[in-house]
């Protein structure tokens, strides 16, 4: 069964870091729109500070990704530190209970995890399907993702299909009036900007997508 290897987390984290910094200033733009002009400038720090974590300092994937997650929510200000955060926290422990010696993780356990990772952003962020938020970008990704791997589709194969949904799904928000967050105070004024946590979740997708090829 195709795979994904501890290696490729780090790599994917990298390729993560490297988007956030190249589209900072798009993201921030975004927020001067709908909320506090420092989205890009946060998630750049952040992932600044992940993107100098050494993996072979790590037992395995899933310790890397909770060290992630931590680093993100004690490094990253406004909501996203937090969000995402949680997101690679909740990851973590998911992989954790799938995870073994050999430190592959195969496509349904990927799967779970960002499932679980989104679970989390839901919780934490107290929103749901339709305000306007990064939401409204995972839930189709991972719906997209579940299906390609119910095909047969492996690890990258899944990812594409979920970062071409989730691009789809980004613009959907540009209409969208925010029910949470920031942008929500500006009520009908919300409307005709994408979403920034939309924006920086499809990046994270597209790192997913370009990362992850199936190992035999």
């Amino acid at each position: 069964m195709p795979t994904a290897t501890a290696e490729q987390i780090k790599q994917w984290l990298d390729e993560y870091a490297i988007l956030i910094r190249r589209h900072a200033a798009e993201l921030t733009e975004l927020d001067r729109l709908i909320g506090d002009a420092d989205h890009g400038a946060n998630m750049q720090r952040g992932m600044e500070r992940v993107q100098k974590l050494n993996a072979a300092e790590f037992a395995d994937s899933a310790a890397l990704l909770k060290r992630t997650g931590m680093t993100l929510v004690s490094s990253v200000g406004g909501s996203s530190g937090p969000l995402y955060g949680t997101f690679f926290i909740r990851m973590a422990s998911t992989i954790a209970e799938a995870e073994d010696e050999t430190n592959l993780i195969d496509a349904a356990t990927l799967g779970k995890a960002l499932r679980e990772g989104v679970a989390g952003i839901a919780a934490r962020g107290k929103a749901e399907a339709g305000d306007k938020t990064m939401l409204d970008v995972w839930y189709p990704a991972l719906d997209a993702y579940d299906e390609a791997v119910t095909q047969g589709a492996n690890i990258h194969e899944a990812l594409v299909a979920a970062s071409t949904a989730a691009e789809t799904a980004a613009e959907a928000t540009i209409p969208m009036i925010a029910r949470k967050g920031r942008a929500s105070y500006l009520g009908n004024r919300s409307a005709g900007v994408k979403d920034p946590g939309a924006a920086s979740s499809v990046l994270l997708l597209k790192a997913a997508a370009d990362t992850f090829t199936p190992v035999k």
